[in-house]
Order: structure tokens, then sequence, then C-alpha cells
């Protein structure tokens, strides 16, 4: 069975880090791009970032571009998103997601809260 499960999430203050985490399992997790996606209330899907199979390459939105660090351990099945600067407007239910095949994969989230 494909897993995606993420932690890290939680409340902090305006200018913060934090430091998410995605485990996968049931499927070989360093053949595959792995990506961020975030929802913020009432607001559909925004992609946050994106990492390649080997971890050598990234993409970011302008929007988090130099705050946010996509990265992967290949050998612990575990994709991260380090978050620093966090502004209010990065509250939202974060997802880590993939393509398998024709399936798009999600695991179930982790809150995300800036707010002073």
């Amino acid at each position: 069975e494909v897993q995606l499960v993420e932690s890290g999430g939680g409340l902090v203050q305006p200018g913060d880090s934090l430091r998410l985490s995605c485990v996968a399992s049931g499927f070989i997790f360093g053949s595959v791009v792995m990506r961020w996606v975030r929802q913020a209330p009432g607001k559909g899907p925004e992609w946050v970032s994106t990492i390649d199979s080997s971890g050598g390459s990234t993409l970011y939105p302008d929007s988090v571009k130099g705050r946010f660090t996509i990265s992967r351990d290949n050998a612990k099945n575990t994709l991260y998103l380090q978050m620093n600067s966090l502004k209010p407007e990065d509250t939202a239910v974060y997802y880590c997601a993939t393509v398998l095949g024709s399936r798009q994969m999600r695991g179930q989230g982790t809150q995300v809260t800036v707010s002073s």
C-alpha cells in the first residue's frame, strides 16, 4: 500500500522556521519526483516545490523562493521541506505528493499556521 505521511507542522510566529517531513512507503521512493503542495482555507492547491529523484534539481515558485528548501533522503524514504522566514500567508495544510503511473498521490497533510 502506498503511503505518504507528513509531520512537523504547527503554530509559529512570523519570521520563525519549521521543518516538515514526509515518510514514504509502498513504492520505490528514490525513483520518483516528489513535490510539496499546500492548500489554504477557501483556496485551491498551490504548488510549493519540486525535487527530482536524486535530489539534484529543485524548483520553487516565486512566493517561497529563497525561504523554503526541499530536500530528500532516499535511504530513509523521507522528503523534507525547510521553511524559514515564515509569513502569515504561508498558513495552509501542507501535503507531500507524487505521481505513480497515472495516479496522483498525496498524504493526509500537516497544518502550518503562522500568526502573531
